[in-house]
């Protein structure tokens, strides 16, 4: 399971939304939330790929960087570090406690009861 930091993610978040970049345009993406230097952007992707985060294609000029993960394996992880670490795998306790906090639609409770109906439980 690879675990990343908020920084981490949010180069991702970049990445995920095309295939490649070079660094420049990375640098780009990321200016206006996060004010990082081009060697900042350049250190987050090469320690990025050294998690296997990310891939850097280095066979011609510029470098191409792109996501070596996808959002939904990054957001699997996250649940799965949420779930084990505050609510020791339980994941009943952790969606009662979302829909404690949080309002939901009558649509959205129909949708999780059905999604209930439908699991082997």
């Amino acid at each position: 399971m690879i675990l990343f930091s908020d920084a981490e993610w949010t180069v991702l978040e970049v990445l995920w939304q095309k295939d490649t970049f070079c660094l420049g345009e990375v640098v780009d993406a990321l200016k206006p939330l996060t004010n990082w230097s081009r060697n900042t952007v350049h250190t987050y992707l090469t320690r990025m790929e050294a998690k296997q985060a990310v891939v850097i294609d280095r066979s011609g000029e510029p470098h191409q960087y792109s996501a070596a993960v996808s959002r939904e394996q990054c957001a699997r992880s996250e649940r799965s570090k949420l779930l084990d670490k505050v609510y020791r795998g339980a994941a009943g306790d952790l969606i009662a406690a979302f829909l404690k906090e949080s309002k939901i639609s009558a649509e959205e409770r129909e949708h999780l009861r059905g999604l209930l109906d439908d699991m082997d439980v």
